[in-house]
């Protein structure tokens, strides 16, 4: 009897009630107790224990199949042998009245010859006149030596039980005792038994939540596991995702088996709870009202159920959001195992009407609609739609994508179905692109109104330049262009010269077209195309940056139609930083992403574009800000030459990791045939990589394919590239100064023309050490002066926000070099004492910006010089401002930028900045790392500290 687990309080009653039985009075024993819980276990122990102690035993077991016997049950039990007849009267109608009375005489009988132990198991199963029997003999039992033990089945079910065994009887006639749950402890015991002591705490802990505390449950399992994971509990031995995995499948059938127990009304709320937890909406409480309604059940006794079935273990509360889920995943499995694909889908059907009239928000009625497979009905079409636009809103484009492929598939008017396609192909051609161009063609046969037209006629056309095919762009944008409404007609002549920088001699086709307009009808071409030919006329140098940027304002500053906003805010912001007007740069790209443009638009990459330049030229591009990860189905090696690589390499380079530059720059795949100005950009920022690694053979054939590509589209101004100097330098490491000095004299010349610090510095530094001698340590001189002039010494009462915003402008990413340069040629001029403060300043400015490889050149070139040690590091968690710090910590916690910025009250941009500053002095490139930098840094500097 002591075998079964925590039933000593249970056995000990049965023992007490069986010895009271055997002296002579008897009395009912009843065990409670929900399916599963070992009431049969109870019953076999107390007829062993019978058997045991010399009484007779007598069994019998309920069934449903058997209620529909009268008596069945009580002639199972006393078994009467044939010549009593009783079987017969039992059949006989008119005979039935007397047979209970012959019965309690047959059961007196039994107990005059020997003590009787009598087990009826599921006496809740019994037929009613067998129930009337049992509770009649229980009221006699006292004056008999016969214990009678039954087993009834008490649960919280959603239908309302009938009344019980013991319903009519006092209670001193009976003794119940409901046994409890297994615990963890007990349960963790019988896993042990049966896959070892030391089975590890994960599979123990799985197989223990499986179980639910019921025996049940948990011994049908074991016996799943035994069999398909006989090596369960090992190390690296997971327990199985899903009861498909379970054989011969005694766990699944255990669980039907409770649920026919509990009723079809409760195992439709079980299965309704498994399905819109399985289905895996995390984000929202599954609360009883919702269940309710889902199931068809009523709400108070969902209610109660969830309750009850929680404090049974069936169930657990989930940490986050505290509504219902099942104990394991397996249990939810096997709950949902064999039931029809109709009833789960039925399921989000009338969740999905339920929240829908609660007014729930769009994506969460949307979420079951995307399982149901709604039919037409009216708000449907408007819910899936209106979702899209929110998981739009929150960047889960995934999401968006599955709300408006839902939306298409219920019927809609002709120019409704083109908007969502328009939608859909802008927001799959982001990740697949290959589908979207097709959704895009299709929006375009079915638009009808002008408007809508062209916008979709745009849309497709930046689809296509993007996959490459602008001449395929540039048909679709000609098959449009005959708009009467003049604003639409701007529309099309504005995208199409933007989009025309993804093809050489489409852009000169178009922007010579352009400017002969400008020069005959200057007012028939919008303020926003007249801000494109600035940027044009700026990169092929024909503009200093004093007039361009005076044209740029005077245009920004027009009246504009709002369709073309972004497209003037997108030129503007690129001459803006070419012309180091970087705050004006950061306003007009601010402006034009108000207008919460597709990611199809063509200003939307332009935009994102030109604020990655602005970050880089201030010297705190961080890729973190700027994902941009190889699309789905693009194989390895064959990513895009993007804008964004480019940064990320040349940033990577500047701050010393060469190995992960170079992995950028090896997945991107560049040919012939491509073209367009991010490839330019690209084969610029490998060349700066190929020379930090040495290779200035191979760098030097970047630069010059960056040049040619760029000289045959007009772009001349170094204030987009310069590729030149790059060059020049290459020349000069080669020791090919004869080369690289008509190279630097042309940088020059272009320079001088756009008239800014950073290009003339830049320009004059190469020209300097292309020339050598006197004259070339002028030229360096010069340079130092231009890039210092060009950047004011911040006021003295600036304090930590100066020091925190780091260099005005970023002329300091071209100052360093040019203070090494100038140093070196005063040092090999003779005048090492006049060249060091220049390179500890070059040093010290590089610690500071975490540039590592231009940190190591001035160090170097201090040695050269004959310096006895360098300066003092600025980098490290020491050198972090107390607001960098501060981020930092909320940053290693797990906050996000847009929390940390709500916390301390500041912009998410300046959040973003402070990061990208800490990346470089920590000299990590990943938020994960930051815990570990502090940390690692922190005990650095107590040991400096303590060897201070």
């Amino acid at each position: 009897m002591t075998a079964l687990l925590e039933r000593e309080t249970a056995l000990g009653l049965l023992s007490a009630e069986a010895a009271r039985a055997r002296a002579g009075t008897g009395r009912l024993l009843l065990f409670r107790g929900p399916t599963g819980a070992g009431r049969s276990a109870l019953l076999d122990a107390a007829a062993q224990h019978g058997t045991d102690h010399g009484m007779r035993v007598l069994r019998a077991e309920c069934s449903a199949e058997s209620a529909g016997t009268a008596l069945g049950p009580v002639l199972q039990l006393l078994d009467p042998p044939p010549c009593a007849g009783l079987d017969e009267d039992a059949h006989r109608p008119s005979r039935q009245d007397g047979l209970p009375a012959r019965l309690w005489r047959l059961l007196r009988s039994y107990a005059s010859a020997s003590p009787l132990l009598l087990t009826v198991d599921n006496v809740h199963l019994a037929d009613s006149a067998s129930r009337r029997w049992l509770a009649e003999a229980a009221r006699r039992l006292a004056e008999l030596p016969v214990l009678l033990v039954a087993s009834e089945r008490v649960q919280y079910d959603i239908a309302p039980p009938g009344h019980g065994l013991a319903h009519a009887l006092s209670p001193a006639l009976l003794r119940a005792h409901a046994p409890a749950p297994l615990s963890a402890d007990a349960s963790a015991t019988l896993v042990r038994e049966a896959f070892g002591a030391d089975a590890t705490d994960a599979w123990v802990d799985g197989c223990v939540r499986a179980g639910a505390g019921l025996p049940l449950l948990l011994h049908a399992l074991l016996d799943d596991l035994r069999t398909v994971v006989p090596d369960g509990g090992r190390d690296g031995v997971a327990l199985p995702d899903s009861c498909a995995d379970l054989y011969p499948g005694a766990y699944a059938a255990a669980v039907l088996w409770w649920l026919d127990s509990a009723g079809p009304e409760t195992a439709a709320v079980a299965r309704a709870l498994a399905e819109l937890e399985e289905a895996g909406d995390g984000n929202a409480q599954i609360t009883d009202a919702l269940l309710a309604e889902a199931s068809g059940a009523g709400a108070a006794r969902v209610a109660g159920w969830l309750t009850a079935m929680t404090r049974l273990g069936l169930l657990r509360r989930d940490p986050g959001h505290g509504g219902p889920l099942f104990a394991h995943p397996l249990l939810r499995g096997a709950v949902l195992d064999g039931w029809p694909e109709e009833d789960r889908l039925a399921v989000h059907r009338r969740a999905a009407a339920y929240r829908y009239r609660r007014g729930d928000r769009a994506e969460a009625v949307a979420w079951h609609l995307l399982r149901a497979h709604p039919e037409g009905v009216g708000w449907v079409t408007d819910i899936l739609l209106d979702a899209a636009t929110e998981a739009t809103r929150a960047g889960r484009n995934d999401d968006a994508v599955a709300y408006l492929r839902g939306a298409l598939d219920t019927p809609m008017p002709r120019e409704r179905r083109a908007e969502v396609l328009t939608r859909l192909g802008a927001l799959e051609f982001a990740t697949v692109r290959s589908a979207g161009v097709p959704r895009l063609t299709e929006a375009l046969r079915l638009q009808q109104a002008p408007r809508e037209r062209v916008l979709t006629a745009v849309t497709l056309g930046t689809a296509l330049v993007h996959r490459g095919e602008a001449r395929a762009a540039f048909d679709v944008l000609r098959g449009i262009d005959d708009q009467d409404d003049p604003v639409l007609a701007r529309t099309v002549q504005t995208a199409a010269a933007l989009l025309s920088d993804h093809d050489r001699d489409i852009r000169r086709e178009v922007h010579q077209r352009l400017r002969e307009t400008a020069q005959r009808r200057p007012t028939a071409l919008s303020p926003a195309v007249h801000t494109l030919l600035v940027r044009y006329e700026a990169a092929a140098g024909m503009l200093s940056a004093e007039v361009a940027m005076e044209r740029i304002r005077e245009f920004v500053a027009a009246p504009e139609d709002r369709l073309l906003l972004p497209y003037r805010m997108s030129a503007a912001s690129t001459v803006a930083q070419w012309a180091d007007a970087l705050e004006d740069a950061d306003r007009y790209v601010r402006d034009g992403l108000t207008q919460r443009l597709s990611p199809l638009h063509p200003a939307h990459h332009a935009l994102l574009n030109t604020r990655a330049d602005t970050d880089a030229a201030r010297g705190r591009f961080a890729a973190e800000a700027y994902p941009d990860g190889r699309p789905a189905g693009v194989p390895a090696g064959r990513a895009a030459p993007t804008n964004i690589r480019a940064h990320t390499v040349i940033s990577l380079v500047r701050s010393g990791q060469l190995a992960d530059a170079r992995s950028i720059a090896a997945d991107v795949h560049v040919d012939e045939s491509t073209d367009g100005w991010q490839l330019n950009r690209f084969l610029y920022a490998r060349g700066v990589l190929r020379a930090a690694e040495g290779d200035q053979v191979g760098a030097l054939d970047d630069f010059l394919d960056c040049g040619r590509r760029q000289t045959a589209r007009d772009i001349l101004s170094p204030a987009v590239s310069p590729w030149r100097s790059a060059a020049a330098e290459c020349h000069l490491a080669l020791g090919r100064p004869e080369e690289a000095l008509p190279l630097a004299e042309e940088e020059y010349r272009l320079a001088a023309i756009w008239d800014t610090p950073r290009v003339v510095g830049r320009a004059l530094r190469v020209l300097g050490a292309a020339t050598g001698g006197r004259h070339g340590l002028e030229l360096t001189g010069q340079a130092v002066t231009v890039l210092r002039d060009g950047a004011p010494t911040p006021a003295p009462d600036a304090g930590e926000r100066a020091a925190d915003a780091g260099p005005p402008r970023g002329l300091d990413l071209e100052l360093v070099p040019a203070l090494i340069t100038h140093g070196r040629q005063l040092a090999a001029a003779g005048h090492p004492r006049r060249a060091r403060p220049l390179l500890r300043e070059a040093a010290a400015t590089a610690d500071h910006m975490g540039a590592a490889r231009l940190l190591a050149e001035a160090e170097q070139a201090l040695r050269d010089s004959g310096a006895r040690r360098g300066p003092a590091r600025h980098t490290g968690a020491g050198a972090l401002t107390d607001s960098e710090r501060r981020i930092a910590a909320l940053a290693a916690d797990g906050r996000t930028n847009d929390e940390i910025a709500g916390l301390l009250h500041l912009a998410r941009r300046t959040v973003e900045t402070h990061l990208t500053s800490t990346y470089r002095k920590l000299g990590i490139r990943r938020r994960t790392a930051l815990r570990d930098a502090l940390a690692d840094d922190g005990a650095g500097e107590n040991g400096d500290r303590r060897a201070g």
